[in-house]
């Protein structure tokens, strides 16, 4: 099925089912908890891809209803709950990013407000009958917090219920999922044997990719992660950041080059024949290729070296306009896309990540004069010239 086999676990009974020459159903699931999708999303895409060209029917889900809760795997306390109108901007932007990947052509996609939606109260009591409490609070996360004191909302407990409903109405044969995700996907086929369907197969695609922090997952919340519709200058930034440890991994599961070409990378390196950083600079280059092109990873380079290793400022400059007076700082951060959003902007203001023609500035109320040409410097590598609007 794959050359990564030491990323897969796969039982005897998915070895029988892909054996048998049927055409299967393959789900994967995603929420649109953020706008982008990461490369961390990128692991279980690329498996998904390979049933595609297989002949398999891929099918992608679009968590709306599931992001209302938010997937509590892992996390260490209940995570604020997102308002529809942000869930459905979140996913508009999905089936592009996944398309990067994905033979759009070929994907079954999915929306599970097609049933929630209409479910009644009696609905979901009888689903909720199928699985029981103790069940529930065997995830490992659930016990932690249980332990340490801290709260469960009640709609967290329905989490894995919605994700193995899921499964039933698409009578899936197989779910693929990162290794936090075995609680959720196996309760799937729990289900699908108590409502008289076959159950699932499951895929579980590890060991989990490791944030540009270099300790947790990825993750959109933790903001510890590569989008695959960034920038190719911050996708090069990004991957040039990361911890020396966690880069072999990223090489594993970020990108197509061969195992044994990895481990002989990774050999030169402990051998000191090679710098690790040159061999970070190569993943860096595969990651950008993989989602832009060869131009754009060679330029992103180019512009890496400049602004980072030799502290230049680059010629070429995106300008924003606006008009004469001024202008809260966190306005034009977020105005000019430099920052995402005005939280991110007031977050990257308070650790002092931004500088105002070349001066620090970590107050979150600054206004900036804009009478003249302002150059804003975000980290080491993110520019934006704001010009007066003629």
């Amino acid at each position: 099925m794959t050359r990564r086999v030491d990323q897969v676990v796969v039982e005897e009974s998915l070895r029988e089912r892909l054996a048998s020459g049927e055409k299967l159903r393959v789900k994967l699931g995603v929420d649109p908890t953020a706008p982008d999708i990461h490369l961390g999303h990128s692991v279980a895409l690329k498996k998904m891809r390979e049933f595609q060209d297989m002949g398999h029917q891929a099918i992608l889900i679009i968590g709306d209803y599931t992001s209302l809760v938010g997937d509590p795997s892992g996390k260490s306390k209940t995570r604020p709950m997102l308002s529809s109108e942000e869930i459905e901007v979140n996913a508009q932007t999905y089936l592009d990013q996944a398309g990067k990947v994905l033979d759009l052509d070929k994907l079954e996609i999915r929306h599970n407000s097609e049933w929630f939606s209409k479910m009644t109260f009696k609905d979901i009591l009888d689903l909720v009958g199928k699985f029981t409490v103790a069940r529930i609070i065997e995830r490992e996360d659930f016990r932690n917090r249980l332990d340490e004191g801290s709260d469960i909302g009640m709609h967290e407990l329905l989490y894995p219920v919605m994700q193995a409903y899921d499964s039933v109405q698409l009578n899936a044969d197989i779910e693929l999922g990162g290794t936090d995700q075995r609680f959720n996907i196996l309760a799937g086929r729990d289900l699908q044997k108590k409502l008289g369907q076959k159950p699932q197969d499951a895929m579980f695609l590890g060991p989990i990719l490791v944030g540009t922090d270099g300790v947790k997952k990825m993750s959109k919340s933790l903001n510890n992660y590569i989008g695959l519709t960034e920038s190719p200058e911050d996708m090069y930034g990004k991957t040039m950041s990361i911890p020396d440890a966690i880069m072999w991994d990223w090489f594993l599961m970020a990108t197509d080059v061969p195992q044994l070409e990895i481990q002989e990378i990774r050999t030169a390196c402990d051998d000191g024949e090679m710098n690790p950083r040159e061999a970070k600079a190569r993943l860096a280059m595969e990651i950008v290729t993989a989602y832009h092109s060869d131009a754009d990873a060679a330029k992103a380079e180019e512009h890496f070296n400049r602004t980072v290793r030799n502290k230049e400022i680059p010629d070429e400059i995106e300008e924003f306009a606006v008009s004469a007076g001024k202008h809260g700082l966190i306005d034009l951060l977020s105005d000019s896309k430099l920052a995402s959003t005005k939280s991110e902007a007031r977050r990257l203001i308070e650790q002092g990540g931004i500088k105002v023609d070349g001066e620090a500035i970590k107050e979150i109320k600054a206004e900036i004069d804009v009478k003249e040409p302002v150059l804003i410097q975000k980290g080491k590598r993110g520019f934006i010239r704001i010009v007066v609007k003629k």
